[in-house]
């Protein structure tokens, strides 16, 4: 892949950290579920991260006309999953599930699902070990939002399959 190819690639990465953003942001507005609302922000928060480190980059990359001798390659582990955790110890107090919160969790899943696999791409279309590394962080990072989303899907729509999944106990009591 050509350095201006690269710096495209990354541009169009910023451009969908921050719609992502807007996204999740928007709907934390919207939805009357309080561990939803959480789960909304969490994400925003965690693109927010994740557009940070992709500016850094840039500003370092358009600097020095290449890709940066040191860059961090480490961000905040997703808390995605604990939100979902903290959502179903509150089950008994929280409002009746919005299909509107479905909806955009399924609209979250594919987008998250598109970015794990353009940082894929990305990841496999150059050769320096570090570029490598920063797209396989990128691409694991999407990819752990997704899979905390599909859970999170997963209990919106079979919350007892859901249950036996993830408590290993049936849920007659037994």
């Amino acid at each position: 892949m050509k350095q201006e190819e690269r710096l495209n690639a990354l541009e169009v990465a910023l451009n969908n950290e921050m719609r992502e953003r807007e996204f999740y942001l928007k709907h934390a507005e919207r939805t009357k579920n309080p561990q939803g609302k959480a789960m909304f922000q969490q994400i925003a928060d965690e693109e927010l991260e994740h557009h940070d480190m992709l500016k850094k980059l840039h500003e370092k990359w358009m600097k020095q006309e290449k890709w940066p001798e040191t860059l961090p390659l480490e961000v905040k582990k997703t808390r995605v999953k604990d939100v979902l955790k903290d959502l179903v110890q509150k089950a008994d107090k929280l409002p009746e599930q919005d299909e509107d919160d479905l909806k955009a969790v399924q609209a979250a899943i594919d987008f998250e699902s598109k970015g794990a696999a353009y940082y894929a791409k990305l990841r496999d279309a150059v050769s320096d070990p570090k570029e490598k590394a920063f797209f396989d962080l990128l691409a694991g990072i999407e990819h752990d939002h997704y899979l905390s989303l599909k859970d999170t899907e997963e209990f919106l729509t079979d919350p007892a399959s859901w249950y036996s999944r993830t408590e290993h106990q049936p849920l007659d009591g037994a």
